[in-house]
């Protein structure tokens, strides 16, 4: 796989010096609100995208553009443990970020993966319309020739989600924390941070519909390197955004989309994100077949 780290760190570079005092969170703010990473899934395989684009919160113009896609591989295993299912994921996650030009630099576009990703969960049906799931995994480091290193650092993933269904009603909670290790090019400490993806929706036969909400707390305790000298965070970073989702089931796929703007924030500037995710199986057993007796 060619990781372009060089290319797009190369254009993260390129947006405005307030850009460079934020403390970012790996797993992007809202990436997965609304959506049921709860439940049990059948066993089977399963293709989920998660996606999103919107302007960059870290960067004071509203022109700084950013998008990802995370395109994923899980694999709900026959095995389960304590009655919780063994799900195993993989995915690719691929980013794209466009700068205006500003006086001390030119414009910008790049588009590349970054960190790959991989992760164990086990996960609950725990009765009456409930179910939790706990998920750990990691940001795998990726370093490239020439990209400053941007992405050359391991992150330690955990998700705790929970969800309730009933009476048509679906509410769901995934809560993560990003342990972000020292970045191995650099030296650089990176910032910790605590993510929040809700959401409360209800169905009407395959549609879904309801609000989203989210946000994101980064720690204060690091920093960053800037030209070559370390510059600790002044404080930590924080955001909650609210939305609105609307779903379809068309049997085997499922699509959701929300739209959705920070309402509180002291980042550089607001964002304005629409989201997509999309879930398809792709391989389940084969139903046992219902033995006929012969006399």
């Amino acid at each position: 796989m060619n990781f372009k780290a060089k290319i797009l760190g190369a254009a993260m570079a390129a947006l405005s010096l307030s850009s460079a005092a934020q403390a970012y969170t790996v797993t992007p703010p809202g990436e997965r609100a609304g959506i049921d990473l709860a439940s049990p899934l059948p066993e089977g395989v399963y293709f989920v995208d998660l996606a999103g684009v919107g302007n960059d919160r870290g960067s004071v113009s509203k022109a700084s553009n950013f998008d990802y896609t995370v395109p994923i591989i899980a694999w709900a295993t026959p095995w389960t443990i304590l009655g919780g299912r063994i799900q195993l994921l993989a995915a690719a996650p691929l980013a794209s970020v466009s700068a205006p030009s500003t006086p001390i630099s030119a414009e910008s576009y790049a588009r590349g993966f970054y960190n790959p990703f991989v992760a164990g969960q086990i996960a609950f049906n725990l009765g009456n319309g409930f179910s939790a799931s706990y998920l750990a995994g990691a940001y795998i480091a990726v370093d490239s020739p020439n990209s400053g290193g941007g992405w050359n650092q391991t992150t330690f993933h955990q998700q705790l989600a929970l969800a309730w269904h009933g009476n048509g009603w679906n509410a769901t909670a995934n809560l993560m924390y990003g342990i972000v290790g020292n970045n191995d090019t650099t030296g650089a400490q990176n910032s910790n941070y605590f993510n929040y993806d809700l959401g409360l929706t209800h169905t009407f036969g395959k549609w879904e519909v309801g609000i989203i909400g989210y946000g994101s707390v980064t720690n204060s305790i690091n920093g960053y390197w800037l030209r070559g000298v370390y510059q600790p965070y002044a404080g930590g970073n924080n955001q909650f955004a609210l939305g609105g989702l609307v779903g379809y089931n068309f049997g085997p796929v499922i699509l959701q989309f929300s739209l959705s703007t920070d309402v509180v924030t002291n980042y550089a500037s607001k964002a304005t994100f629409a989201g997509l995710h999309v879930i398809i199986p792709l391989w389940a057993p084969d139903a046992p077949k219902a033995v006929v007796a012969k006399y």
